[in-house]
């Protein structure tokens, strides 16, 4: 059976799995559309979890900015992974205890304003829309090869699906769509690595085979054939990185703490009964994270080998277009990769032959999603895969259309603007935000400043900018104020995204080390934004009283939980 068949048949029943899950699990009040009804299992939480976390960025383009980039693509490795600790660990459990809907709930409250309130619904539709924008765009580049329709086309259809089962079921049916989800692109990431790495490697584990030597006879290590064959074509060696340490730092850290802020993962944590089973469900998903995390490097580095031998040839001197393996023509319809003189018409990253007319330019994009063809593997693989991409695209998507519905039906409308509004009135509201949330998305979908992952890493850093030293503060500092609060969301995050505006889209000829401030890409600009709030912050506190004393009881009270905290409607 051919590979278009066979991607709309597996496709097509987790597609039917998801809508099904989300008829079952329809949300029918405003606790069931936001939280899930406050009880869903630690061990089914931690999967959902994993699945909002891992986004299209984690299992579509991860890998390839690692294939690509080598040692430097490591930075989304070490900051998504970190940040993912540090939320579970500082962050969720207290947030948790405190018993909110939203993160701009939390930020309302704790610093008793309704202008801080405003604010933060403001940063949280900001970074859903940046990071919504990669997830449509990962949808359409699944789309657009396996179902051969185009990218426009492809994000289309992912927006209905998403739509749909988010309008449904809310976050119940999200969570329980979530863990399918999970299962399906685990599944899906992990079965074509256990293939090329028995196939070159000879070892089972992509985690062992990833430091092994190759399965040729020739006693080379994986890593050693590859800085080898990048060199001979006047690459650096894949181990060696060009970034800077200071850029290094930054992106990891923008990453790190902007996993920390991301509303859409911590109103997971407000699903579980109890603040013991947010602790549970956070260990319970970085477990579930490791089993794509740990893989990521040896898809990555595998897959590079492939396509530099397949460019080359055996005898390092070049393959003619017209004797090209079929992965290349099926992928070029696409656009996706360039070949000979298209390959120099693109602005994403090239793999140089020993021949101009085999030069190859491939996004990075498409790294995982072609490894099942690069590899020669069977066609059902390559459409496991397909579906595991959708699947990592859609279930992010699903968790950041409810971040952006209910903060605009929840903390805007039933929290700010019309606290008469009936709980009715309310779930229409977040329905109708929605879908206009769905429509902007899938814009910025087909329309996208840079690749998947990239897109998704301005999303952190405006949330590392903008959330997390409210959060942390808000925990962690009882005396600071909701003057301070706000005043460091807003410089921070209009710091941060004016120099990713101005670098991507203003002035994109500057974007390079020599002009960014202290050599810090847009991508880990977030970093320098985060600085900036905490600075503000406490500056302003310093000019200003601290907050009121039973703000500060509160505070205590939630540092030190006692008891579930059931998530309520002040």
């Amino acid at each position: 059976m051919d590979i278009k068949t066979l991607t709309f048949i597996v496709v097509g029943l987790t597609f039917a799995l998801y809508i099904g899950i989300a008829i079952w699990a329809r949300a029918g009040s405003t606790t069931d559309f936001y939280v899930a009804g406050g009880g869903v299992p630690p061990v089914a939480n931690g999967m959902a979890t994993a699945a909002d976390w891992m986004s299209a960025a984690s299992f579509i383009s991860m890998a390839g900015l690692i294939s690509i980039l080598g040692y430097d693509g490591s930075v989304y490795l070490m900051g998504w992974t970190g940040g993912y600790v540090l939320l579970a660990l500082c962050l969720a459990p207290y947030l948790r205890k405190f018993g909110k809907f939203t993160v701009p709930d939390f930020i309302g409250d704790r610093y008793y304003s309704q202008t801080a309130r405003t604010v933060a619904v403001i940063c949280a539709i900001l970074v859903s829309f940046t990071y919504i924008a990669g997830q449509m765009r990962g949808v359409g580049v699944v789309f657009s090869r396996f179902l051969e329709v185009d990218i426009t086309t492809g994000v289309l259809i992912g927006m209905a699906l998403v739509y749909f089962y988010t309008l449904l079921g809310g976050m119940k049916g999200i969570t329980y769509t979530q863990v399918a989800q999970y299962c399906v692109l685990a599944f899906a990431y992990t079965v074509p690595a256990v293939f090329v790495t028995l196939q070159m490697t000879g070892h089972f584990l992509p985690q062992t085979g990833f430091g092994a030597t190759l399965a040729d006879g020739s006693g080379q290590y994986l890593l050693q054939r590859l800085d080898g064959l990048s060199t001979e074509l006047g690459f650096a060696a894949y181990t060696d990185g060009s970034k800077s340490p200071i850029d290094v730092f930054a992106i990891t850290m923008a990453l790190m703490v902007g996993t920390a802020g991301l509303p859409h993962v911590i109103i997971r944590f407000f699903t579980v009964p109890k603040v013991s089973d947010a602790r549970k469900s956070g260990g319970w998903a970085l477990v579930f994270i490791a089993v794509v995390y740990t893989t990521a490097p040896a898809i990555a580095a595998i897959t590079k080998t492939n396509i530099l031998n397949t460019i080359n040839g055996p005898d390092q001197q070049g393959v003619m277009y017209e004797d090209a393996p079929t992965w290349i023509t099926n992928w070029e319809k696409t656009g996706l990769i360039g070949v000979g003189e298209a390959a120099k018409a693109g602005d994403e990253p090239m793999f140089f032959s020993n021949d101009e007319r085999s030069n190859v330019r491939v996004d990075a994009d498409i790294i995982v999603l072609a490894s099942p063809e690069i590899a020669s593997l069977p066609n059902w693989v390559v459409a496991l895969v397909a579906a595991g991409g959708v699947a990592a695209a859609l279930s992010t998507s699903a968790g950041l259309l409810l971040v952006i519905s209910s903060s605009v039906s929840h903390d805007l409308m039933k929290r700010t603007l019309m606290p008469q509004i009936t709980d009715r009135q309310e779930l229409l509201a977040a329905r109708i935000a929605a879908g206009f949330a769905v429509l902007i998305g899938a814009y910025f979908g087909i329309n996208p400043p840079g690749f998947v992952a990239q897109v998704v890493a301005f999303a952190f850093g405006l949330a590392a900018a903008s959330f997390f030293p409210a959060i942390i503060l808000g925990i962690f500092h009882k005396r600071m104020n909701s003057t301070g609060a706000i005043a460091g969301m807003v410089v921070g995050v209009v710091f941060t995204l004016s120099y990713i505006i101005y670098f991507r889209f203003i002035n994109p000829a500057a974007d390079n080390p020599e002009h960014w401030w202290f050599g810090i890409s847009p991508e880990g600009i977030g970093t320098l934004g985060m600085m900036f709030n905490f600075v503000v912050a406490f500056v302003t506190l310093k000019f200003s009283k601290d907050a009121p004393a039973d703000i500060q009881e509160m505070v205590e009270s939630i540092r030190y939980p006692k008891g579930a905290g059931a998530a309520v409607d002040h």
